[in-house]
């Protein structure tokens, strides 16, 4: 599965969305348009159905120390990224781990949401 990560890039105004999917990035002035950019340049292979992730605030699912671990992950990813470095190795696996717990607490909290609709 490809995942794609889209952020705001908050110092900028008006504000810009970064979307990146491994070593693809793509700049818009929207997360649509962000998004759209990226999967022009992904091959037939990775593209496919499409489910977005919106931030949510901490809960049960992913906890207030989890996202403030990938926020701090990220703007080191960031920042290395702008020194055209990469990111060591062991802190890229830790921002994947994060990335996929992030991933699955989204499955979880959907799943929770669907039962708590259900009569």
């Amino acid at each position: 599965m490809t995942t794609i990560s889209i952020v705001p890039e908050s110092t900028l105004v008006p504000t810009r969305y970064r979307a990146v999917s491994g070593m693809r990035e793509s700049v818009g002035r929207t997360p649509g348009e962000a998004l759209n950019t990226i999967t022009a340049q992904l091959d037939e292979s990775e593209n496919g159905t499409f489910i977005v992730v919106e931030c949510m605030q901490p809960d049960q699912f992913f906890t207030e120390a989890q996202r403030l671990r990938l926020t701090d992950l990220m703007g080191q990813w960031r920042a290395a990224r702008d020194r055209g470095e990469a990111l060591p190795i062991e802190l890229q696996a830790e921002i994947d781990r994060l990335a996929a717990t992030e991933f699955e607490a989204a499955a979880r909290r959907s799943s929770a949401l669907l039962h708590d609709l259900q009569p």
